[in-house]
């Protein structure tokens, strides 16, 4: 994976040729985008030490990063650490957070220490990305929006809320805010009304690039509210963006939440989650093979034919998201839209350069 120069300096004073590191990590995007920011804090903390180059599944995430050098496979210097991060086993009894943990593996396995220094990961957009409109803007809409996550992964089907929720909740800011749905294609994401239905509809840079347009993101605990935190807010709007996590008790919160987003957790409310997280991986069985069916939630409830979620999220209602929407308008953070001027659905000329349909990334 190169970098956004590619450039292989030599920094500092000791005249020692660099490191040669190429980071290696099968997991999901959102295990990887933290560690985009242990690759940012070791060569903060150790400038000219290193020269890093990575394989991940998520390449959208490592564009325009400044900190990594491209480095062959073969290369008889490279040394090839495959990225762990066993912090998470003591999850329920230290109080660190994820962004730690490959921070600490890496560390460890260099020789050195790795500071953490921005609490988020760390992404990167062009100029000229910056300078595109968003595909809710495409539609016509020219107000702010939020991206809303109303399902996810069947591989943890433990994190699924009710979707007539995450309904109530759009339904509740209709006219003053809009919901962007986004999701994969191929994961269980319920449609819901009155939304702009992007499931499916964005790659992963494009859906760095809609992040960075957005003024919050409503979802569970999943890759969304980590690249919020992640993503650089645009110019005039506040430098933290909003976020409402319906989080239960599955993860300890300490383990999960940053300090500016609202996160609705209830470890200790529970036995189950008396002592942090469960770490669950279902509720809902999928009758897919997977041994994680076999892991499932000691508190199911019922809240639809089919359907069943943990008793820890069935806690939430949806009230107490938009509660927690609500104060970040109330504080001054934010504000709500005018009375709509245009629909979305109505996309502007096709000859517009900022436009994001078109491009070479885009999706179906």
């Amino acid at each position: 994976m190169s970098g956004a120069n590619g450039s292989e300096t030599a920094g500092g004073t000791s005249g020692v040729a660099p490191r040669r590191l190429i980071l290696k990590n099968a997991y999901s995007p959102g295990d990887v985008l933290m560690m985009s920011a242990t690759v940012r804090d070791l060569h903060h903390a150790h400038p000219g030490r290193f020269l890093t180059d990575v394989r991940t599944p998520a390449p959208d995430l490592w564009e325009n990063n400044p900190h990594l050098t491209p480095i062959a496979d073969d290369d008889p210097d490279a040394e090839v650490v495959v990225m762990e991060y066993p912090l998470i086993d003591r999850s329920n009894d230290v109080a660190l957070h994820f962004i730690h943990g490959y921070h600490e593996y890496l560390g460890e396995k260099l020789g050195v220490s790795i500071p953490v220094g921005r609490f988020s990961g760390d992404v990167h957009l062009s100029e000229e990305e910056r300078g595109w409109m968003s595909q809710v803007e495409e539609t016509g809409f020219e107000g702010a929006f939020w991206i809303i996550m109303a399902g996810g992964k069947y591989d943890f089907t433990a994190k699924w809320w009710d979707p007539t929720r995450y309904q109530r909740v759009v339904d509740h800011f209709r006219g003053r805010i809009l919901f962007a749905q986004c999701g994969e294609r191929e994961h269980w994401h319920p449609r819901l009304r009155r939304v702009l239905d992007l499931v499916g509809r964005t790659t992963p840079r494009q859906f760095i690039r809609l992040m960075h347009h957005a003024d919050g993101v409503v979802c569970p605990v999943t890759f969304a509210m980590h690249l919020a935190a992640a993503v650089p807010a645009r110019p005039g709007r506040p430098p933290n963006r909003a976020a409402v996590v319906v989080a239960g008790g599955r993860e300890p919160a300490h383990w999960e939440a940053y300090p500016h987003h609202q996160y609705i957790g209830n470890n200790g409310a529970l036995p189950c989650c008396e002592h942090g997280g469960c770490w669950k991986s279902r509720c809902q069985p999928v009758f897919d093979g997977d041994p994680k069916d076999d892991d499932r939630c000691v508190a199911p409830v019922e809240v639809a034919p089919g359907l069943v979620i943990p008793r820890c999220l069935d806690m939430i209602r949806a009230e107490d998201v938009i509660r927690r929407i609500e104060v970040y308008y109330e504080g001054g953070s934010l504000r709500y839209n005018d009375p709509p001027r245009s629909t979305p659905g109505h996309p502007p000329r096709p000859s517009d350069p900022r436009r994001e349909s078109g491009r070479r990334e885009a999706g179906p």
